[in-house]
């Protein structure tokens, strides 16, 4: 089954801002980021359940990108994946469960 990929717009502009730092510090950087945060999504997109499950309801699970201290989270719903928080390893908890919290 081929499921919808929603990224919500805090989603978004957590990607943004991080390209953003990551093309300060070198050239082409931030693309690459912008990069392996897809490829993760996209091993989400094609088996959503390999991921750990970070809470039941809603079912929050998480990826986690290769080669930069990223964090994908996500929603698996039964015909989409939204994702609604991507954060830097170093940020706590509190911004993703605020967010679902919203939800």
């Amino acid at each position: 089954m081929t499921r919808r990929l929603i990224v919500r717009s805090e989603a978004e502009s957590d990607i943004t801002e991080a390209a953003l730092w990551y093309e300060s510090r070198e050239s082409g950087l931030g693309l690459e980021l912008i990069a392996e945060i897809r490829a993760a999504i996209g091993r989400a997109l094609d088996d959503p359940e390999m991921f750990p499950r970070l809470r039941k309801n809603p079912t929050v699970r998480r990826v986690l990108a290769r080669r930069f201290p990223y964090r994908i989270f996500f929603i698996v719903q039964p015909d989409a994946l939204i994702v609604f928080a991507v954060l830097h390893a170093a940020r706590h908890d509190r911004i993703w469960k605020h967010r679902i919290q919203q939800e």
